[in-house]
């Protein structure tokens, strides 16, 4: 018995079914084209986190108009407090904090600051770029001390007060701080004196071991450098700034400033540190 057939075409139906199957054909042809010209949508690469370090004599608050505008330009930035007892110890707790940021970092150091990032800055992956901001870049066992005497000019090692305090081991330390009456010219002659006197009166001392130490270590031989240089600096010379600079490789930028640029001058130091980081995303 054959089975009952439940739909037999008639030569309407298949009149019909052969043009939708036309203009389905049509479709596609017009349609297929364009996807497969259609370029792949690639995820732009993360901005970096820029970690910033200050100097002596200063704290994370000399960063804030630098911080403000960074943000502004979407960037996270962590500003953490350099303790200014010594260069291993300083570099030691930078490392130990860089541990916590994930993802790629552009490290910027100002002042003394430069010597931490350099010396925390080693071996680490993470660490995509370098900026000296009027900052010292040394070389392996070579002493701001020394670089001093190479390139004299600066003025702030001869208004510099000691003070002593001691040592984890009944050992006696020596402070330095800047004697409050020659802050402004030698450390920030291009600010107002009602600013400079609140920086010279909350300033944070610095071990006098730094001027000493020798780093161990050079980040910058292997790491990306931008640097700012300062022309009218009193504590580093503008000519020891540019021998470090240029020693480096770093991409240089000259401003006519004081040694605090990053109070009086945060757009120019911004933007130094803008470029490092838009190097890490090309």
């Amino acid at each position: 018995m054959r089975p009952k057939t439940l739909f037999r075409p008639t030569r309407k139906s298949s009149a019909a079914l052969a043009a939708t199957a036309a203009v389905a054909a049509l479709t596609f042809a017009a349609t297929a084209p364009a996807e497969a010209a259609r370029p792949a949508q690639h995820p732009a690469p993360p901005k970096p986190t820029v970690v910033l370090v200050h100097g002596a004599f200063a704290d994370s608050s000399s960063w804030n108009g630098v911080i403000k505008r960074l943000r502004h330009d979407g960037y996270r930035v962590l500003a953490p407090a350099n303790p200014l007892r010594g260069l291993a110890n300083d570099a030691d707790y930078l490392r130990s904090f860089l541990k916590s940021v994930r993802g790629p970092v552009v490290l910027a150091g100002h002042s003394y600051g430069g010597s931490v990032i350099s010396q925390a800055a080693a071996g680490d992956p993470d660490v995509k770029a370098l900026v000296c901001i009027a900052a010292f870049a040394p070389e392996k066992g070579e002493t701001p001390a020394e670089l001093g005497e190479k390139f004299p000019g600066a003025t702030l090692p001869t208004v510099l007060d000691e003070v002593p305090f001691p040592l984890p081991d009944g050992s006696t330390g020596t402070d330095l701080y800047i004697k409050p009456d020659k802050f402004h010219d030698a450390f920030a002659a291009d600010l107002p004196a009602s600013t400079t006197d609140l920086m010279a009166t909350t300033q944070r001392p610095v071990a006098a071991s730094i001027f000493t130490d020798k780093p161990t270590e050079a980040a910058w031989k292997t790491i990306p450098s931008w640097d700012l240089i300062t022309t009218q600096d009193k504590a580093i010379a503008p000519d020891e700034q540019r021998f470090m600079a240029h020693r480096a490789h770093a991409r240089t930028t000259e401003i006519r400033s004081s040694h605090a640029v990053p109070v009086s001058h945060p757009a120019a130091v911004t933007d130094v540190i803008e470029q490092a980081a838009r190097s890490t995303t090309r």
